[in-house]
């Protein structure tokens, strides 16, 4: 039985778009990725999976229970960390971490513990004087800190510095390796890269595709200028693999690249290369080459 079960999901706010006819499966034990563009549906969804919104139509299941139908018995087995939340100002984040424990029972006070060392967060002050990325941090340990079944997170990196990242990734991978399951949303291209087995992708409001996250790759496309001692025939680089779009302008190349770049320094260091500059494009940019309207191959999801 999938983890969770999505089947012709609709959520409409009137006449606004939430998601139309959602159909998801995510197996247990993986770290499945919900990519798109901010406004795509993603907290949409999320919050019609642990019941803060009611679809209009169709359903969703966690743990093979109708969301709506018991929303308790899906809370005591998951951890939710949403993508905006207000916690209590005066409490420290010593004291908000065991109240929240306290609502579950209690936690494993050494995992606990464990977490708060390892996300490097002071629990001895005040939530209102933390900064974005340590309220960040009081959020996952919330989420973290009763080993859920499943973990659902909502941009869960938001304003965490990069040693912090690599610390959450790395329990997520400990969190898979003992057989529970996570799903993330995430509108960061190489977030999903890097924590995720599989990934569904949506564009308004539809999911656009489901694979593994290796076909994410497909998406990802360096934008590189490169700088010669003088005018450089483009020929050579159109009959690379993956290079398109060349653009020459005196002694500069410009060209977009999917793949590895390194066949085209190869290249470009027999011509006297003087400087390249690479640009990875952000998701926006990745959806309006290969999901846009009337991108070659991809139907309207509208």
């Amino acid at each position: 039985m999938p983890v969770i079960e999505t089947e012709r999901l609709t959520k409409r706010y009137g006449l606004r778009r939430g998601i139309e006819e959602v159909d998801l499966q995510v197996e247990a034990g993986e770290v499945f990725g919900f990519l798109g563009p901010n406004g795509a549906g993603k907290t949409t969804l999320i919050r019609l999976l642990v019941d803060l919104i009611r679809p209009t139509a169709g359903r969703a299941l966690v743990f093979g229970i109708p969301s709506s139908a018991d929303p308790v018995a899906i809370h005591r087995r998951i951890g939710y960390l949403p993508g905006e939340y207000a916690l209590y100002d005066r409490l420290t984040g010593a004291e908000t971490l065991d109240w929240f424990a306290s609502l579950r029972g209690g936690v494993d006070r050494a995992w606990q513990r464990a977490l708060i060392e390892r996300f490097d967060l002071d629990p001895a002050r005040r939530y209102r004087e933390y900064s974005r990325g340590n309220r960040q941090k009081v959020g996952l340990i919330i989420a973290l800190q009763h080993r859920p079944e499943l973990l659902i997170l909502d941009e869960p990196t938001t304003g965490l510095d990069p040693l912090v990242q690599q610390t959450f990734l790395q329990v997520l991978r400990e969190t898979t390796a003992e057989g529970r399951t996570v799903f993330l949303s995430s509108h960061l291209l190489g977030e999903v890269e890097r924590s995720c087995d599989r990934v569904g992708i949506i564009r308004d409001g539809r999911i656009v595709t489901v694979d593994r996250v290796a076909a994410l790759r497909d998406l990802s496309h360096h934008a590189l200028e490169l700088r010669f001692a003088g005018p450089v025939d483009p020929d050579p680089f159109r009959r690379i693999d993956g290079v398109s779009e060349i653009v020459a302008a005196e002694t500069t190349l410009r060209m977009r690249v999917s793949g590895p770049i390194g066949p085209v320094v190869t290249e470009a260091a027999r011509h006297g290369l003087l400087d390249l500059t690479s640009h990875e494009p952000s998701l926006e940019e990745a959806f309006l080459a290969h999901y846009g309207p009337g991108a070659a191959g991809v139907p309207d999801a509208r």
